[in-house]
């Protein structure tokens, strides 16, 4: 385990380079991440609800069909999926969480939501000219490496009617300005990655191709874990050839899901992509 810590500390990652896979579906992580998209004063998972609701009725008002079919990708528990619902919306809502997905299931039966949802993987998504409209929110389209990045687009694209929009948002250097490379050490007797008595050890790594790293080792007194939060910060212009090399056309620029007007100083991009 010490040879395993020492390299870790020492070693600089390469760009997207893999830590703990599925950690998200972890019994004890997932219960964290669960809290953290319906905690309403914190933004870490999901934005606060004010802005969902003005998310989702900005997206509706982009729609001209009747009851358009949507295509949630990362779901979570489903906040927005739920929102696009009581706006009309026919809503299929996907997410590699169980937990996440468990829960969404029992609060759309609670609620009597008819919300469809899967437990799957969105890289492996299969369906093809089913969807008006798909959405990738909150930035999770640059957690992903360019391979993916690239399986992702094609696979949207696929999914969406003739016509179909995905909308997604990232974020762009503006975000990272304040991004501080440092390396912080805590012990904890528990935490968001384990419930165990642990020492936490967090880098920020930045790489010139603007790709951030936020690195978590987790030492318990019987193992090492290693949690590696990647991103990729866009401009305009990188984010736009992504998807026009995927077969994307007419092109829409905002701010936010929102539609804010974007500027050089927006810390999100959001693109309105038609198939």
């Amino acid at each position: 385990m010490n040879e395993r810590l020492f390299h870790y500390l020492k070693t600089k990652p390469e760009p997207y380079e893999s830590g703990e896979k599925l950690f998200w579906d972890d019994e004890h992580i997932s219960q964290g991440m669960l809290e953290a998209h319906l905690d309403q004063e914190f933004e870490g998972a999901t934005r606060n609800f004010v802005f969902v609701f003005r998310s989702v009725k900005w997206i509706a008002s982009l729609l001209t069909q009747t009851n358009p079919k949507l295509i949630d990708l990362g779901c979570g528990p489903g906040i927005y999926a739920q929102q696009f619902h009581l706006n009309g919306f026919k809503v299929t809502g996907i997410d590699f969480s169980r937990r996440s997905i468990h829960y969404a299931k029992d609060e759309a039966q609670r609620q009597g939501f008819s919300i469809e949802y899967r437990y799957m993987n969105y890289l492996t998504l299969d369906y093809e000219e089913e969807f008006d409209v798909a959405t990738l929110i909150y930035c999770d389209y640059g957690v992903l490496p360019p391979s993916d990045r690239r399986e992702l687009l094609k696979r949207v694209r696929k999914a969406l009617k003739p016509g179909g929009l995905f909308i997604f948002d990232a974020f762009t250097p503006v975000n990272y300005e304040n991004f501080k490379e440092e390396r912080k050490t805590a012990y904890r007797d528990e935490g968001f990655w384990t419930a165990s008595p642990h020492v936490l050890i967090q880098s920020n790594v930045r790489y010139e191709t603007d790709t951030f790293l936020e690195q978590y080792l987790v030492l318990t007194e019987h193992e090492l874990k290693r949690y590696n939060i990647w991103n990729q910060a866009f401009t305009q212009e990188s984010l736009a050839q992504e998807l026009v090399d995927a077969g994307f056309r007419g092109l829409e620029v905002y701010a936010n899901v929102a539609g804010d007007p974007f500027t050089s100083q927006s810390d999100t991009i959001c693109f309105v992509a038609h198939k």
